[in-house]
Order: structure tokens, then sequence, then C-alpha cells
């Protein structure tokens, strides 16, 4: 059985295909048309997947989308008339698209395929949202049961739901409904301090610790949001202040002028300096935020009586709220796939059906899952760049060489193998350096990534070390979840602790990642350090590289000081 999953028109989207129960490619859209969230049909992403399964349309039984646009669209209906004659704008310019293109979304991806690969499909079905998610989850965690907790902006109406996944079985148990959306409250604030909504809103996460526990303004804001924006019930479903908010209706979160008077602060420009008022209201809705997820954990406990929990949907992206539920010992296990967004949906929603199909099929996912490129290929590249390039046809060799170099202070482009699914780079399209360097942070964020200097960054540590650097009592290669950095490792590893002395910390194996693995181990051994400064191949503003030649113009535009492709290692002439 061939199924082919599909996310799309929202943000993120993605394919992804399953060949007899087994993951055989997915990928998301933005990395081959390099558009950054790319929302479009996935053509490319489609297309990719039928190479890669050596398949055409007419060998896919089953084409799923991660959601049912029908049920959307009565929601988005009924909320426009909720609020008429507020949103009329939106309605007008909205409706036409969702006619034309969403509604029947049956049509439309008949449409596409026909367009891209010359044949209607033969079947499509739909999956609802945040069933897309938890089936993400609760598939790839390898648990024979677990409580699901999949919190986003909105997918159809839910926004919160509870799930209880047992085997091959996800059985929703309890949601909340829009406009009441954890998402949508933490995007609104990724608004008002001046960034893209769903798109930035690990900014605010990673600018919050910035923030002043001890201040009144700090406090003041906490107040602001608990007792006039939000209600925070006691287990984890919240009720907006409706009138505080506007994305119901219409093309922005809230009403600035409204939220100035409420906060004291005005709506921070996108180009505007960051000052300490903007660092307050992060780490209060940052705490906010932690405070509820903490509560829907608790309930999702409570009325699964699960040991296990997974997570999913964007809000599982917020890795500083994993830790907290990590700490709080309230589950023995906590799980976040390696792509908990909509990309992961097109997973999700293929996984769904193909456990339902085939429910003794075990399907075993790592996000290696996208395109690689031969030696070959990459010297065909090479060969036509204004660049040095060097073969190494022993990998022990090739690693000592950059082990070297990464212990002199230069930063590497690495470039191997599958790409990695999902928001991280786990090793295969990497930039990496020394995590021992103090003003390494800066230089990468100033020189290389182009981005805001208070971003942090993650280390790649080896799985049998992390504990001796890390509080860490749990495996992490995914990069999903903060932990604390040990006393000692504040001091020796500066470029990966973060201001409120956390790392999101990847724990690399063997059997996870072989090479990216031999690579660290040769560090560890050359330098004494079991660890590596590991951010995504990419610049900000632009998704992480996918093909050689995006990882040479990215190498060739930043300050990248080595690059290494498969087993060639490039400088600049």
């Amino acid at each position: 059985m061939v199924i082919l999953g599909i996310s799309a028109y929202y943000h993120d989207s993605a394919a992804a295909i399953f060949v007899d129960g087994k993951m055989v490619a997915a990928a998301a859209e933005e990395r081959f048309t390099r558009q950054k969230h790319d929302n479009g049909f996935p053509v490319e992403a489609c297309r990719y997947c039928m190479v890669e399964a050596h398949l055409s349309i007419k060998d896919v039984d089953d084409i799923v989308f991660y959601e049912k646009p029908l049920v959307k669209f009565e929601r988005i209906i009924r909320t426009h008339i909720s609020y008429a004659p507020k949103g009329l704008r939106t309605f007008l310019s909205s409706v036409p698209i969702w006619l034309k293109e969403k509604l029947n979304m049956r049509r439309t991806i008949e449409k596409e395929m026909n367009n891209a690969f010359g044949m209607k499909p033969r079947h499509i079905s739909f999956c609802r949202h945040h069933t897309s998610h938890a089936a993400m989850t609760f598939f790839t965690s390898g648990m024979m049961s677990s409580a699901i907790l999949v919190v986003d902006a909105v997918g159809e109406n839910a926004t919160t739901s509870i799930f209880r996944g047992e085997r091959n079985r996800i059985i929703l148990i309890e949601e909340q409904v829009f406009p009441h959306s954890i998402g949508l409250l933490y995007s609104a604030f990724t608004y008002y301090l001046g960034f893209i909504v769903n798109s930035d809103e690990y900014k605010v996460m990673g600018l919050a610790p910035y923030g002043d526990e001890k201040s009144d303004e700090y406090r003041h804001f906490v107040d602001v949001i608990e007792n006039k924006l939000i209600t925070i019930l006691a287990d984890g479903s919240i009720k907006l202040n409706e009138k505080y908010f506007s994305f119901m209706y219409a093309d922005r979160m809230v009403c600035d002028k409204t939220w100035q008077e409420l906060f004291g602060i005005p709506k921070r420009p996108h180009d505007a300096p960051i000052g300490s008022a903007h660092e307050n209201l992060a780490l209060a809705i940052q705490r906010v935020t932690e405070k509820i997820m903490l509560l829907l954990a608790r309930r999702a406990k409570e009325i699964t009586g699960e040991k296990n929990l997974c997570l999913s949907g964007g809000c599982a992206l917020n890795c500083a709220v994993i830790g907290k539920i990590k700490e709080s010992g309230l589950f023995e296990n906590v799980y976040v796939p390696f792509a908990p967004g909509d990309d992961g949906a097109a997973i999700g929603c293929a996984l769904y059906v193909q456990n339902k199909a085939h429910p003794e099929n075990k399907t075993n996912v790592n996000p290696y899952l996208g395109p690689s490129y031969n030696n070959e290929q990459v010297e065909s590249l090479l060969a036509t760049e204004p660049v040095n390039y060097r073969y190494y046809d022993n990998y022990e060799s090739l690693c000592q060489k950059v082990v070297h170099e990464l212990g002199e202070g230069k930063i590497v482009g690495w470039y191997q193998g599958a790409m990695e699914f999902g928001p991280r780079a786990l090793g295969n399209r990497s930039i990496l350096a020394d995590a021992r360097v103090p003003d390494m942070k800066d230089k990468v964020n100033a020189k290389v990534k182009f981005r805001e200097s208070f971003r942090p960054f993650a280390p790649a540590v080896l799985e049998e070390y992390a504990n001796s650097v890390f509080e860490i009592a749990d495996t992490a290669p995914y990069m999903m979840s903060t932990y604390n950095v040990r006393e000692a490792g504040k001091i020796h590893f500066p470029a990966i602790t973060h201001i409120d002395g956390t790392a999101r910390v990847q724990t690399v194996s063997m059997s996870s990642n072989q090479r990216f693995y031999a690579l660290l181990k040769f560090f560890h051994e050359m330098t004494g350090c079991p660890m590596l400064l590991n951010t995504s191949f990419n610049v900000m503003g632009e998704p992480i590289v996918c093909s050689p030649e995006d990882a040479v113009r990215t190498y060739m535009q930043s300050g990248i000081d080595i690059l290494v492709i498969n087993n060639y290692l490039i400088t600049k002439q």
C-alpha cells in the first residue's frame, strides 16, 4: 500500500510517502522553493517523494490531506457571522479564495497532481488537523500507550486537544475550541514584539530569559495577561478576553492602541531596537505559557492515567515549555517528535491512515528523510564554482582535518547524507563551531547567521557524555527540550549556554547518526570536549539548505570558514 501525506495552505507545506508500511521520504516545500515557511501546494516535495520511492501517481493508493477543509470553512463562516460587521473586508477577500481553491480540496488536489504529474490520483482522504498532529507524535514515539497533548493556533475548530494513544488507536478525550487558543495568544505577543507571526515565535522564547523576574514591570505584565487578557482555569483551558484581540475577524492579531494602553509600551516596529520592556514582556508571556502548559500536562495525566506523554502542534516547538514539563516529573517519559508543526502533520496524517489500514505494521520513522547527493554530483558542481576543494577517500582523515580546524576556532558548514525533516539541523545540514570559545555565539550570530544577538545556539553532544554536562536523565536526539547546564558546563561551554543557564540539547549516538557521531568522537579525542555548537545551515530568513548548490551559495555569502559536503573539504579562493 502506498500512502502520500500532504499538508498545505497554512504554513510549512510538506509531503511524505509510505510504501508498504515503510517511511520512504518526506520533505517540506520550502527546501525546494527556497521560500521560508512556504504554504503553497507542495508540488516539489511530492515530486521528490515520487522520485525517491520510484513511483508515479498511478501507484499511490491514497493521498491524505492533513485537515478537513469543509469543517474549517464552517468555522470561518461562523466566526465572521459572530463578529459581524467587524471583519467584512477580510471576509470578502478570503471567501473567494476558499471557494476557488480550499473548500473543494479534493478538486484542488486532483488539479495540482494532474498539472504536475499528468494524472489524477485514484483516491483522496482527509484527516482532522489535531489527529494528524497526534498521529505524528504517538506513532513515532515507540510507546505502546500514552497521553497525547496537541496545542497549536487552531486546526479546524480545536486549539488544544487531549488524546490517549493505545497501540494503533488514537482516542480523542477532550478539546478546547477557537478562539480560545494558547498558540494564538503567544502569536499575539510575537506580533506586538515586532516579530513575524507563524515564523518568529521562537524568537520570543529566546528573548524571554533576558527579562527580569524581580522587576515591577515584569510583574505588571504578568498581572495584565492573567487578569485582563485571559482567564486560566484549573484544567489548563483558557478563556481569551475577546475585546483585546482582533485575529478572529481581521488580518492583524490585536489592536495596537488598545494593547499600548494595557501594557504601557507601543508595539515594537520590526526593525526597532529591543529594550528591557520588550524583554520583560517576552518573559511574561513565556512564563504564563509555561504555567498553562503544565496545567494541561497535569490534566492529561489526570484523565488518561498514563505514565507517558507525547506532545505535538506548534506550541510543542517551545523547547523551554517542554523542559518545564520534563522537570515537573509528572510523566516518566515525555516525547516530542522531530517535526511537531504543520510540516510533520503530512507525516502524521499518512501514519494515521497507515495504522488504520495495517495496525500490525509498526513503522520506524527517523528524521533523515530528505534528498541526498552522491560524490559525483558534488564534484560536478564544485568544478564550476570559484572554490578550492579536496576529496578525502578516507572519512577518518576528513574528520581529523575538520576537528583540527574546529579546534582552531574555524566555523564549518557540515553537509552529509539525507536532509533532515523538520525545523532542527541534526547533523546533516548543520553549521558547527567550538562550544568552548567565549565569543563564538556572537561571531556566528553576526557574521554567519546575520541574526539578532540574543539568539542562543544549541549543543550537539555525545550521548554518553550528556549527563556530565547537562542535567539530563533521558536522550534528546531531536533537540526539542531545554536542560539546565551544570555549573562546570556554564564555565567551559559559554557558546551554547543561554543567559538563563539552559541549553537546547541534541544527544548524538552511533545509531542515530553514525557520521556525525564519528566527527564528535574525533573532536572529543582531540580536545577533551564532547560537543560542538550546532545550528542550522542557513542564514536568517532562508530555509535550511537542501541541495549542494544551496550549501555552496550560503557558504560563499556568509562568514563560514570551511564547507564540507560528503567527502569534500571546500575553501574559498
